[in-house]
């Protein structure tokens, strides 16, 4: 593998890694959120909206993984992503959890209109990338149903 190659990949890891920091910034305001809520409205926003962005987070942690052992390159650890203040309340957060899975995604875009994934990556890489982009296609339509009946 040549240098460039080799340098090209691990710059197509970290873009995934930025994302997928933001994915754990959005699942830490989730998490907050749910605290504050009733066990009815607790369940609704793990159905609707926290477990589409874990599941996203744990495919683009696996897809991460197995582009770095394909290529020999070094995985990295992710560290959950730390709480925010409670007096930010349940809208508050969940809109930190839209606007963290709106720069994942956003990335995310950026990466694959950039045609790098095609350029040095695989099929298996880019796979992951659709299916992960997929899951947080639903989260903002998600977000604003679940706000706008929020209390009612």
């Amino acid at each position: 593998m040549t240098y460039v190659a080799a340098e090209a990949r691990q710059e197509l890891l970290d873009a995934i890694a930025a994302a997928i920091d933001e994915i754990g910034v959005a699942l830490a305001a989730l998490g907050d959120a749910y605290e504050q809520l009733d066990e009815l409205s607790a369940d609704r926003l793990e159905e609707e909206i926290f477990r589409p962005v874990q599941v996203a987070y744990g495919r683009a942690r696996r897809t991460h993984s197995a582009f770095a052992d394909r290529h020999g390159l070094p995985r990295r650890d992710f560290t959950p992503a730390s709480s925010g203040a409670a007096s930010r309340g349940v809208k508050g957060f969940v809109d930190s959890a839209v606007d963290a899975v709106a720069r994942a995604d956003g990335a995310l875009a950026t990466l694959q209109d950039s045609m790098m994934p095609v350029e040095v990556g695989d099929a298996e890489l880019r796979a992951g990338l659709s299916e992960v982009r997929e899951l947080l296609g639903a989260v903002a339509g998600s977000a604003r149903r679940f706000v706008s009946g929020f209390g009612r």
